[in-house]
């Protein structure tokens, strides 16, 4: 099986993912663990390593490449980031969204980076616009069209526990003989 958790920072993809990871006993592979190992390494945060990848492309296509890659070779796998859902393509079993409004991923990035709401929102909003600009240039993907997620959940609306349950439900729901199809991922220029 290979499932995707996509979605805004501070959406709760991490938590989630992690659960759901162990209770499918699949392989979590993080790609903002990746991106933040990769910032660390050149002693910057994920904000100036995101500004360094606005100048830098082959930062986020290495990356890209890499998440790609694991996707379409291995079994049993979650794939988590932004663009996993765009990255597995066809490949996935099935693509979940998450999100919450900005207030609220602001306050929980806050809480966890332990920093300001508003320094919080400010970072995350000026993130999400340079990583959109930086999908669509690169592979012609729309951040925004969430037409190819078989799942779409406001992380906002339940709680921390019971997120992963309520994905839990509809992927042990899902049944491939009863499959009417899926929304093709096309259109997108996987240039690494």
């Amino acid at each position: 099986m290979l499932l995707t958790v996509s979605g805004p920072p501070g959406a709760g993809k991490s938590t989630t993912a992690e659960t759901l990871a162990e209770a499918f006993d699949l392989e979590h592979i993080s790609g903002g663990d990746i991106f933040r190992q990769l910032a660390a390494e050149r002693g910057m945060t994920a904000v100036e390593f995101n500004k360094l990848a606005e100048e830098d492309g082959q930062i986020d296509r290495d990356l890209d490449r890499r998440l790609r890659s694991i996707a379409l070779e291995r079994d049993d796998v979650l794939l988590e980031s932004r663009l996993a859902g765009w990255l597995a393509g066809d490949a996935a079993d099935v693509r979940l969204w998450l999100d919450a409004p900005l207030d609220v991923r602001a306050t929980r990035i806050a809480d966890r980076e332990e920093k300001s709401v508003e320094r919080a929102r400010e970072e995350t909003a000026a993130r999400a616009r340079s990583e959109a600009l930086r999908y669509q240039e690169y592979y012609n993907i729309d951040i925004t069209d969430l037409a190819i997620y078989d799942v779409t959940l406001n992380t906002a609306r339940w709680s921390q526990s019971d997120v992963p349950d309520i994905l839990k439900a509809a992927v042990d729901a899902y049944d491939p003989a009863e499959d009417e199809g899926k929304f093709p991922v096309e259109g997108v220029e996987y240039d690494f």
